[in-house]
């Protein structure tokens, strides 16, 4: 065979990448391909700072493969449409993917075979590209997916990923495909002002420099707001600039217990794919229903609001709000915070808080941002659906001398130590000099009315 088609999705990388490995064994050359489908946009998920760092990882992808002799072959419209129509140019025979886990993903590959095979093409798709396991690997007896974490960890780390393959060397692209110019971040607008850099070469310096030391701590300090100590791949582990294959191998040589604690949060990640992958209706539906009698109107609405903006005055949530909105970003234990204020204090609609993250987070994943909002919420897969986070006592926990406080909220600078998590009982003086919001709610009032509106009695 001659030519064999590469299509690119949240796999934007050169090594470890078995969808262009298989096609460069199988053809003399490749068309290594990214389309920007318009129904990302139309249903909401192209948000500013994912084409940003989309922007860049494209640009990255390109270089690398300039380097190797190739290019990156970028085009606009309906991916089965543009799919086909390289295919037809190249006179292609082949066209490699990697797996997806949502209704879309999936829709799309199968819309994708039957058009390919209707002008007697074949699609290869690929398992374990964008999971370290891939999401049928690991199943209990009796079912199509784990419901439960810890057995499926359990199960999971039982099972090796894959072997690595090795970044092409060479890759030889056919003359004469054409290609749209590649997407500019500078042009993009809306962009969080201090998002970061995407591609795979960031990534990887990045894994590199993380493994090298400060993962060894990563079981002391991943909770510690103030440190920010966590790796901060997960944007390259959504975009794919990173295998979570390569990751976990790699993690597992360093072999201390803070490796093992980085590497069970890639178990979450596949625990949260095979769970969309089993019921994709659970991006937006509740996985498990608790009948739910969410607050709305004007009340919900304007302390909706309020959290958004990082006004609720509860220091440690709106810190993490503002985080969200500078960085496009936020810490782990931050976002359980600001989560369960929403949807267990103020009782409003997981979704309404999934939806603000997804149009900020550079990682806004469907699998991991939705099943952890339910998590949170306690319509997912969390085996204690009724828990309600403190504020207060969570970011005195997480957040002892107030430094993440200080850091996003610097109305509240001025505070020292712990009392800047309880702003409302500084003097009338020093609250009218700092400015800062009296909270939107009482908590106990909120754990009562939480309580009475989900039938706890």
């Amino acid at each position: 065979m001659n030519v064999a088609v590469v299509l690119y999705t949240s796999d934007l990388r050169l090594h470890d990448h078995p969808p262009l490995r298989a096609a460069l064994a199988a053809a003399r050359s490749v068309v290594p391909l990214f389309v920007r489908d318009p129904g990302i946009g139309a249903v909401g998920f192209a948000a500013p700072n994912r084409l940003a760092f989309l922007a860049d990882c494209l640009a990255d992808l390109d270089a690398g493969l300039r380097e190797r002799g190739g290019r990156l072959v970028f085009r606009s419209g309906d991916p089965v449409e543009q799919v086909c129509a390289v295919a037809t140019e190249a006179d292609a025979t082949e066209v490699h993917m990697a797996a997806g886990v949502s209704a879309y993903a999936r829709a799309r590959e199968e819309r994708l075979r039957a058009a390919l095979e209707g002008t007697g093409r074949r699609l290869h798709v690929h398992d374990a590209v964008i999971t370290a396991v891939a999401p049928g690997a690991v199943v209990p007896a009796g079912s199509d997916h784990f419901a439960v974490f810890t057995p499926y960890h359990r199960r999971w780390s039982d099972l090796p990923p894959r072997a690595a393959v090795p970044a092409p060397r060479s890759v030889a692209v056919p003359d004469g495909i054409g290609s749209d110019p590649l997407p500019d971040r500078s042009r993009i607008a809306g962009v969080s002002p201090g998002l970061a850099r995407g591609g795979e070469s960031e990534a990887r310096r990045r894994l590199t420099a993380w493994l090298r030391g400060p993962v060894t701590r990563y079981e002391d300090t991943h909770d510690d707001l103030g440190a920010d100590a966590t790796s901060r791949l997960s944007p390259h582990f959504h975009f794919g600039t990173l295998s979570p294959a390569e990751a976990v191998r790699r993690a597992r040589a360093v072999d201390t217990e803070g490796a093992r604690a980085f590497v069970r949060q890639l178990c979450w990640r596949d625990f949260h794919h095979q769970v969309l992958a089993a019921r994709p209706t659970a991006s937006w539906a509740d996985y498990r229903p608790r009948h739910d009698r969410w607050r709305t109107g004007r009340a919900a609405e304007e302390e909706a609001e309020a959290w958004r903006q990082g006004l609720t005055g509860y220091p440690v949530v709106d810190a993490a709000m503002r985080q969200l909105r500078y960085e496009g970003w936020m810490h782990n234990r931050a976002r359980l915070l600001a989560a369960s204020f929403l949807a267990k204090t103020l009782y409003v609609d997981w979704r309404v808080g999934a939806r603000h993250f997804l149009d900020l987070l550079v990682d806004g994943d469907v699998a991991d941002n939705q099943l952890n909002w339910q998590w949170v919420a306690g319509t997912g897969t969390d085996t204690r659906p009724n828990r309600v986070l403190n504020p207060v006592r969570q970011a005195r926990r997480y957040d002892p001398d107030g430094v993440y406080v200080r850091r996003w909220v610097p109305e509240l600078a001025a505070q020292e130590g712990p009392e800047v998590h309880e702003p409302w009982k500084l003097t009338a003086s020093e609250r009218t000099r700092c400015a800062y919001p009296e909270p939107v709610v009482d908590l106990t009032d909120a754990l009562g009315r939480f309580r009475h509106l989900r039938g706890l009695g």
